[in-house]
């Protein structure tokens, strides 16, 4: 591979500081929590506002990001798995730091282990709600008090969730999907002793294809109102529902794309963030005389946002040419960690190709002054409920730097193009996604921008899924494929994954391998392995609940039982690597096998 000065700058992109939009205590602003690699891991700090010093919180070889600040901001609560398998108890320490050395304290003792289903912490400094979700028991909610054994107040075997605790902590929002469909929530608001206050149930033709999901109770004592999402007009809108009346104030927001929104700390705002063709904006509503006010913010892609209690906005904001950075609307920047800067990338170009499903819509980046055709590197994003945006992304910009042009593309599965685009892939999982992606290929050979004898397809997890079943289902289309943490065995991959993802399979799919074989077969990359022509590579964590390693395994035994081309590479992580280390060393071995597939690009 070549050692030209745009191998510098990929690692450096990597390399550089980086933090999240800090979380702060809704009664102690001044104290907040942010993630950061300024170690070379990504772990929590500590941060308190007043004085300006910073405290490393967590410091675990595979690195931390789920954590949580106490309203009171006295405690800090994180999430403690082994080696990425998202199994584990919480454990918390105080803001101010621990007082010796040695293992934080067991948040919540008495509860084993499990995947989390969510976490509400009360105002009282004592009480929280603990999600859990284990094979055995499906999911279980549990009240607990610091001094008293947890108390388990929900259970259900299908998926739920933790929404939020009301301001005085009397009462309990839960996402639950007890009727069967994952991709769709219904709402429930219970008594902290398991009695139902409320129920919201979104339904239609009798059929739950609605979602309904917890955005946050108001902010202020004796307020019952909870602000929540819901896709009433075919995508996602806030409304106000008063769980104590039953009123329901419809904002009627008219904005194109999905809304979110979340509290103003007096409660009498919103604060709204719109996402709308792969870029976001904010918004301020006010419910005295019912206003829409747009806050300023670069072109690109807000990424989070809090409104704190002077009235100011703080946001993470990057565009594809821009890093990250935390911004305000005061106009200044609110935290600007030391070290490596991450060098710019390109900008990106939008286009929209008319697919089988309707129009679809595509990023496209590609080295400044190149002109095609080029070889070409499709990268397809996760989710499948997610979309790629003008959002900075160093693993694209690598391989720009390489000579490469670089597509995503934002098929029917996508979130941020309405209810429809999102829900239409299921029954026929993947393939559905293909055929939008082999419209996009179709367009950027016909179009010049792509030679289509190198053409890379590649994604991490829902990505490396349709990676390794788009070199199985449309083997003349790509000469190399590279996939990252992929499902490449649906029925083992169903069997060996943790159980909310079982639930989400059943409901794209219509029901278990046993239940609905010929849909499981269809979508699975094992089905076509042996069509694959292509060369292989496959990064996998071995510890890995997502897309477990054994399914994995069984794919790769497949490929080298006839001799394919391929390489693994499988390393010591769960769904991906919080090591930064460990993540440049990963594009560097994509790169590399491309390069030895494709030849020199730059």
């Amino acid at each position: 591979m070549s050692e030209s000065g745009g191998m510098i700058a990929w690692e450096m992109r990597f390399r550089a500081a980086r933090v999240s939009l800090p979380d702060w205590a809704e009664d102690a602003p001044n104290r907040a929590l942010f993630v950061s690699n300024a170690t070379g891991t990504y772990e929590l700090y500590a941060w308190d506002r007043s004085t300006g010093e910073q405290r490393q919180v967590t410091d675990r070889p595979n690195g931390t990001t789920d954590g949580v600040l106490s309203p009171d901001g006295e405690w800090i609560w994180w999430f403690d798995d082994t080696d990425g398998d998202e199994f584990g108890v919480w454990r918390r320490q105080p803001f101010a730091g621990k007082a010796s050395e040695g293992a934080d304290e067991e948040a919540a003792p008495g509860l084993a282990a499990s995947y989390p289903a969510g976490l509400a912490l009360g105002r009282d400094g004592r009480t929280a709600v603990v999600g859990r979700s284990t094979d055995e028991d499906g999911t279980t909610l549990h009240l607990a008090r610091t001094g008293e054994e947890p108390v388990e107040i929900y259970r259900h075997r299908e998926s739920a969730g933790v929404g939020d605790l009301s301001h005085d902590g009397t009462l309990l929002a839960i996402e639950h999907t007890e009727h069967g469909d994952a991709m769709h929530s219904a709402l429930r608001v219970l008594r902290l002793d398991g009695g139902t206050v409320a129920e919201l149930d979104d339904t239609e033709g009798g059929t739950v294809e609605l979602g309904l999901e917890v955005l946050g109770f108001a902010p202020v004592e004796g307020d019952t109102r909870l602000l929540i999402g819901h896709q009433r007009r075919g995508r996602w809108e806030p409304l106000v529902w008063d769980v104590a009346t039953g009123e329901e104030t419809d904002l009627a927001l008219e904005l194109p794309g999905d809304v979110a929104a979340e509290w103003y700390p007096d409660g009498s705002a919103l604060l709204v963030s719109h996402s709308f063709e792969a870029r976001s904006e904010l918004f301020r509503y006010t419910f005295a005389d019912r206003t829409l006010t747009e806050l300023s913010t670069p072109p690109g892609t807000v990424s989070g946002a809090t409104a704190r209690p002077d009235g100011s906005v703080e946001y993470l904001w990057s565009s594809a040419a821009e890093p990250p950075a935390v911004r305000s609307t005061t106009g200044r920047v609110v935290l600007d960690p030391p070290g490596m800067k991450a060098p710019a990338s390109v900008p990106v170009e939008d286009v929209w190709v008319e697919g089988p499903g309707g129009r679809v819509h595509a990023l496209v980046q590609k080295p400044a002054g190149a002109s095609g055709p080029l070889p070409t590197v499709f990268n397809i994003h996760g989710g499948p409920t997610w979309h790629d945006s003008d959002a900075f992304a160093a693993a694209p910009a690598a391989w720009v730097d390489h000579g490469y042009a670089v597509v995503r593309v934002n098929y029917r599965g996508s979130t941020g193009y309405g209810r429809e685009w999102t829900d239409a892939l299921r029954h026929r999982v993947g393939l559905i996604e293909l055929e939008d992606i082999a419209a996009v290929r179709e367009w950027a050979v016909s179009s010049g921008l792509a030679d289509p004898s190198r053409m890379v397809l590649t994604g991490g997890s829902w990505g490396g899924y349709l990676t390794l079943l788009g070199l199985g289902v449309q083997p003349e289309l790509w000469t190399v494929g590279i996939a990252a943490v992929p499902v490449a065995d649906y029925v083992t991959a169903y069997h060996d994954e943790m159980e909310a993802l079982k639930a989400m399979d059943r409901t794209l799919l219509g029901g278990t391998p046993e239940e609905v074989p010929e849909r499981f077969e269809a979508s699975s990359p094992l089905t076509y392995v042996d069509a694959v022509k292509a060369p292989v590579y496959i990064s996998a964590g071995v510890n890995d609940p997502r897309c477990p390693i054994r399914q994995i395994e069984n794919y790769v035994d497949r490929l080298a039982a006839r001799g394919a081309v391929h390489e693994v590479y499988r390393y010591d992580a769960g769904h991906g690597s919080l090591v930064v280390d460990e993540r440049i060393k990963q594009v560097r071995l994509e790169l590399e096998f491309a390069e030895r597939h494709l030849g020199a690009t730059v």
